[in-house]
């Protein structure tokens, strides 16, 4: 449930469920999160009895945006079994994600988001360079049918 207050909260305070049924322990935390949203596309229409010279509007198709997500390598190959179950159209390739906002003592989830029937579309790993000291990183884009805020 959302937690309406006077100052926004801060972004680095978040919690990343990857719906694969691991709650006890966070399996690698996430360094970001971006592009959460949706939009309704809009359809215009006139019939062409109509007494005025305008178009009609209506409420069309719902359209979620994809998600990436960045997180450290630790060694785990738990992102790329979930894109291999989504390659060979396993039922285990379609979550519900969710992503929690917390406060600052992390005592209290402010809001989520849930992106329902989401699957790994695209996994990325490095760049690696030899004479860099910036942690190993990997990346992954998630796509969903629906987004749901609570």
């Amino acid at each position: 449930m959302a937690v309406v207050r006077d100052r926004p909260y801060v972004q680095f305070n978040f919690h990343v469920n990857l719906g694969d049924g691991v709650t006890n322990t966070p399996q690698a935390g996430f360094q970001e999160v971006s592009g959460i949203g949706m939009e309704v596309t809009i359809t215009e229409y006139r019939p062409g009895n109509y007494a005025f010279n305008n178009v009609i509007k209506t409420a069309g198709l719902n359209k979620a945006t994809d998600v990436t997500m960045k997180r450290g390598v630790i060694g785990s190959l738990d992102l790329y079994k979930w894109l291999d179950d989504v390659r060979n159209g396993s039922t285990n390739g379609l979550r519900t994600v969710t992503v929690e906002l917390k406060n600052e003592d992390r005592s209290q989830t402010v809001q989520t988001w849930r992106l329902i029937n989401a699957r790994i579309m695209k996994h990325v790993s490095g760049p690696f360079n030899a004479k860099g000291t910036d942690v190993a990183m990997e990346e992954l884009t998630l796509s969903y049918e629906r987004l749901e805020m609570e």
